[in-house]
């Protein structure tokens, strides 16, 4: 079973009756449901996964102070913490009276900051530049099963992809990474012997171009471990990752080399015309750089456009 499945059976089986139940006068205040840190959020969880922080669990958002205290907060994490600790076979953590950081009675400015850095999810364009996008995928992923307010759902449905500007700066400066990487420094290594630097400059590459790639679909990459996972399941480009995984997995000697550049530059093609497909370049060329200097002067806000081209990367 899936671990959103686990926590969504869970939720309606207990948690569902013990809210309606024991505070029916803060439905209209609260929301329901899994997102943020963890595998099963993002549906990436397997057999493996139960290893570690797998168990029958949900979140409980809460507005502000003002809208409900801390005594009644306390209220609702005891009653959290009271729901059945065995579920379908699965067994609550016993670390943490409230479910854990990952589970439990949450505020939602606590939940944003944690993920945003901000307590409402407004964001102003440098930090949209700076967050780290895997942040912002654990805050929108997962599900929301019940928001009485609607709060939550409209503040996930803002931060759901990158503003049109800003996706533009940031894939503006991974095509540069990749050009410089790929094209020209991967190539300059292995003709100096320099096997190690080459690998470098292809896992650069490979970076560079999972990024793109997401950029491309308007999806935000997860962490490390799960990106080639998510890219696999994207709707554009998404047979790229299986030569990102050869590139990184094949070693460098000559005629290996030879044939990881070929894969590069038609990595670089696929890319570009991705980029033509969506009319984000107006450059007639093979050069990544060129077209990397092209995305930028898409950028429709002069302050964004006209910061370091690496700015957002």
């Amino acid at each position: 079973m899936k671990g959103l499945e686990l926590a969504k059976a869970y939720y309606e089986t207990c948690g569902k009756p013990m809210l309606e139940e024991q505070f029916p006068e803060l439905m209209d205040k609260i929301a329901v449901g899994l997102a943020g840190s963890g595998s099963e959020c993002f549906g990436f969880d397997d057999e493996l996964s139960a290893d570690h922080d797998f168990e029958p669990g949900f979140i409980i958002f809460l507005p502000g102070e003002e809208e409900i205290d801390p005594r009644t907060a306390f209220r609702l994490e005891r009653a959290y913490s009271a729901l059945p600790k065995e579920f379908m076979g699965f067994s609550r953590s016993r670390i943490s009276p409230v479910g854990g950081a990952r589970h439990g009675v949450i505020r939602i400015s606590d939940f944003l900051m944690d993920k945003t850095g901000t307590p409402d999810g407004h964001l102003t364009p440098y930090e949209w530049l700076r967050i780290p996008p895997e942040a912002l995928a654990e805050a929108v992923n997962g599900q929301i099963w019940y928001d009485g307010s609607g709060r939550i759902s409209r503040i996930r449905e803002t931060l759901g992809t990158w503003p049109e500007d800003i996706r533009l700066k940031k894939l503006a400066g991974s095509l540069l990474l990749m050009g410089q990487a790929g094209q020209y420094n991967y190539p300059r290594c292995v003709k100096r012997g320099e096997t190690g630097a080459a690998q470098l400059a292809v896992f650069e590459f490979v970076r560079a171009c999972m990024d793109s790639v997401f950029l491309l679909n308007r999806v935000y990459p997860p962490y490390y471990k799960w990106k080639f996972r998510a890219m696999r399941g994207l709707e554009k480009l998404s047979l790229l990752a299986e030569l990102m995984e050869y590139l990184v997995t094949t070693d460098n000697e000559e005629q290996m080399a030879r044939d990881k550049y070929e894969v590069i530059e038609s990595t670089s093609a696929d890319v570009i015309g991705e980029l033509k497909a969506q009319n984000l370049t107006e450059a007639v060329c093979a050069d990544l750089e060129k077209h990397a200097y092209s995305v930028n002067d898409k950028v429709a806000d002069p302050d964004i456009r006209n910061r370091h081209i690496l700015s957002g990367v």
